[in-house]
């Protein structure tokens, strides 16, 4: 809970929010400095909203290409898929169930399931303390919905360095070295950087990849979409940097 804490305060917009209320606060004793912190925060603000930034900074991560579609795949012992997010509520379900970025790198691991015959490990913990971990919830699409078997899951992982740690800790015990890792594209760096230090050799499977940065004067134009965007890459920055001095 601190870390999200952390992460909310840091990354937009709540940090770019925070600037403009601080230079709303000061401007009466310091006007000068409260008008410049005002109009700093705005523009922070909206040059990170533009879907031009979020897709640069993602861009600056994707830097394992797509794995052929078609012909041979490079050798590997086993699938690894990464969770992602959960949808709480599940309302037309009844339950929680996987989210909707989770659900994408999923179904790629059992296209390369069905393409190669690996055995599938499914790697995320807990969500929230009232719904299954997002393991269990992914086990359940994948041999229900997409009719693809699930060999190992690991639910006790709370970020990516623990998916990579406790992954390794089940794989190991049967012999499994070099691992086809399924992750979203830009998040890759991360994960790949995470499974070789923990004794692994890894085939990047990237997935979700973000298109062009510009693709019209709309690029330009502030929205959510851009803002998360750009909200995924400052994310995935800042968990490389301390990843670093991690490893």
């Amino acid at each position: 809970m601190f870390r999200r804490a952390i992460e909310t305060l840091l990354l937009p917009p709540t940090s770019a929010i925070l600037m403009m209320l601080l230079g709303t606060a000061l401007r009466r004793r310091y006007p000068r400095l409260g008008r410049t912190l005002q109009v700093v925060g705005l523009l922070t603000l909206l040059v990170l909203s533009m879907p031009a930034t979020g897709g640069a900074l993602l861009g600056t991560l994707q830097s394992a290409p797509a794995l052929p579609p078609t012909g041979t795949l490079p050798a590997a012992d086993a699938i690894v898929v990464l969770s992602a997010e959960a949808d709480r509520r599940g309302s037309e379900y009844g339950r929680a169930v996987i989210g909707p970025m989770t659900m994408q790198r999923l179904r790629y691991a059992a296209y390369l399931q069905r393409r190669t015959g690996l055995p599938l490990l499914v790697s995320g913990g807990l969500p929230y303390a009232d719904t299954p971990s997002l393991a269990a919830m992914m086990k359940e699409a994948a041999e229900q919905e997409l009719r693809v078997p699930v060999k190992w899951v690991e639910e006790r992982s709370a970020d990516t360095w623990e998916n990579a740690a406790f992954s390794a800790e089940l794989l190991k015990k049967d012999k499994v070295r070099t691992v086809m890792v399924v992750t979203s594209a830009w998040h890759m760096p991360r994960a790949i950087a995470s499974f070789r230090a923990a004794g692994l050799e890894v085939v990047a499977a990237p997935t979700a990849f973000r298109g062009p940065a510009i693709d019209d004067w709309l690029s330009f134009v502030p929205s959510w979409y851009g803002l998360k965007d750009t909200s995924l890459a400052l994310h995935e920055w800042c968990g490389r940097f301390v990843y670093w001095f991690r490893g």
